[in-house]
């Protein structure tokens, strides 16, 4: 992270996480308990690995990130937001252009392990056998996130996750600026400008799914799944990105 940026955070913050001095300590200045947070966010080091690291109490740390977290949640909260015009929508079509014209994002769902809430029954219970909650996420060529929901129940499908977010019910009332269909190359059908998603999804105006089944090397539906494939692989290498946040939740225990 540069100078500037982590100037930026700061400032925007500051007044969340500054402490004062009291009669019988001296406050953690408020550029060092972001310091401590980043640190923790970037690496996924252990509190104990922190305490050594920043000379902090494993205690104070534990305190010092939670907090910092809560103040750049709400500070940064609206960063992640879609575009609003045709011309925004464009300019992500841009990423995806070589690979899969008319693309507009990548779409897919992720689990996040979680322990079994109280009185929950299964309503939590996967097809992994385990606990979880659902990140469904849409994002750009880029790994950056245009849209973000994340609590539905961990047996429900990634599918049925989309068709009760709030994307699905903007495409469904047509409150999304997309760019007006136009030809691919090499054509002059007009098309619809859509999202990558897989299997789990339903096909529609807007989404795009891989033909189901096996097909032969070389045949036209293998070549559009592994093109299709090829460009919605950004939202998994996403995921990829966010996976070291799990290990994290398992080193806060490591204190």
């Amino acid at each position: 992270m540069s100078y500037a940026d982590f100037e930026f955070l700061l400032q925007k913050i500051l007044p969340m996480i500054y402490k004062h001095d009291t009669d019988f300590r001296e406050a953690i200045p408020a550029k060092f308990r972001l310091a401590i947070t980043l640190r923790f966010l970037a690496s996924g080091d252990s509190y104990k690995s922190l305490h050594y690291l920043f000379k902090v109490s494993v205690p104070m740390i534990s305190k010092i990130i939670r907090e910092v977290c809560q103040a750049l949640n709400e500070v940064l909260k609206d960063q992640v937001k879609m575009p609003t015009t045709a011309e925004e929508w464009l300019k992500i079509e841009n990423g995806f252009r070589t690979k899969f014209p008319h693309s507009i994002g990548s779409l897919d769902g992720k689990h996040i392990v979680i322990d079994s809430p109280s009185h929950s029954g299964t309503e939590y219970f996967n097809y992994k056998k385990s606990f979880s909650i659902v990140l469904l996420a849409l994002v750009d060529s880029q790994h950056k996130f245009i849209f973000a929901d994340i609590g539905s129940q961990g047996r429900i499908s990634d599918g049925g996750v989309f068709n009760n977010s709030l994307l699905w019910q903007k495409i469904s009332n047509n409150e999304i600026n997309f760019p007006s269909p136009c030809p691919l190359p090499g054509s002059n059908i007009n098309v619809p400008y859509i999202f990558l998603a897989d299997g789990d999804f339903a096909l529609s105006k807007h989404v795009m799914k891989p033909y189901p089944g096996n097909h032969d090397v070389g045949s036209p539906k293998r070549l559009f799944n592994q093109n299709l494939s090829r460009s919605r692989v950004a939202v998994e290498n996403t995921f990829g990105i966010l996976e070291f946040v799990e290990t994290c939740d398992d080193l806060c225990i490591a204190t």
